[in-house]
């Protein structure tokens, strides 16, 4: 693959604007490049998860993971060009039913957190959503392909589930949500 980034510091940015995959150059603050770096920062926050100690299958599939979300940075970079296809979505869904196999029904809401990993899983997971939140506004007004958008929906889901299998692997539950936890201790301040 040659010299790809031989180069880091171009100068072409300093103006504001930077170069799209097709050769165009947009403004820092458009729509796509801000849409493009909600991408990259999910990917970031996988990393840190990776950073912890693992289940290796765990591993496994936040590395493929961490792949498939470069390949949509450039698919993102490149207006029409498509990077993320059906077998990506449907290769989340079956890892959805294999970790979600070895869990406990749910019951009740759950609080992000427990162990480290957990809780990471967890904020990446926020961090999924609000890129599913951008490449929805960023298909209002240009083309997207759907399957990036469900890419980033099923991983969402896939996200949640590795947060409590994390917690399971660390030997501690799933974190729940008692509702109305505060609501006694509110009133007995309230007239004090």
């Amino acid at each position: 693959m040659g010299n790809r980034l031989s180069k880091i510091v171009t100068r072409t940015g300093d103006t504001g604007t930077t170069g799209l995959g097709d050769g165009s150059r947009v403004t820092k603050d458009c729509l796509r490049i801000d849409t493009i770096g909600e991408v990259d920062e999910l990917n970031s926050t996988l990393g840190v998860v990776l950073a912890e100690e693992l289940p290796p299958a765990i591993r496994d599939a936040l590395l493929s993971i961490q792949h498939d979300l470069f390949d949509l940075g450039g698919e993102l970079c490149i207006p029409g060009y498509s990077a993320i296809g059906e077998a990506h979505i449907l290769r989340l869904e079956a890892l959805v039913a294999e970790f979600n196999d070895s869990l406990k029904p749910l019951k009740e809401f759950i609080l992000p957190g427990g162990t480290r990993p957990a809780a990471l899983a967890h904020l990446s997971r926020t961090v999924c959503r609000r890129v599913e939140r951008r490449i929805v506004h960023l298909s209002n007004s240009e083309s997207v392909s759907d399957f990036a958008r469900k890419y980033v929906n099923r991983l969402s889901d896939l996200l949640f589930i590795l947060g409590r299998a994390l917690n399971q692997a660390g030997g501690q539950g799933d974190v729940l949500w008692v509702h109305g936890k505060n609501k006694a201790a509110d009133t007995s301040t309230s007239g004090a």
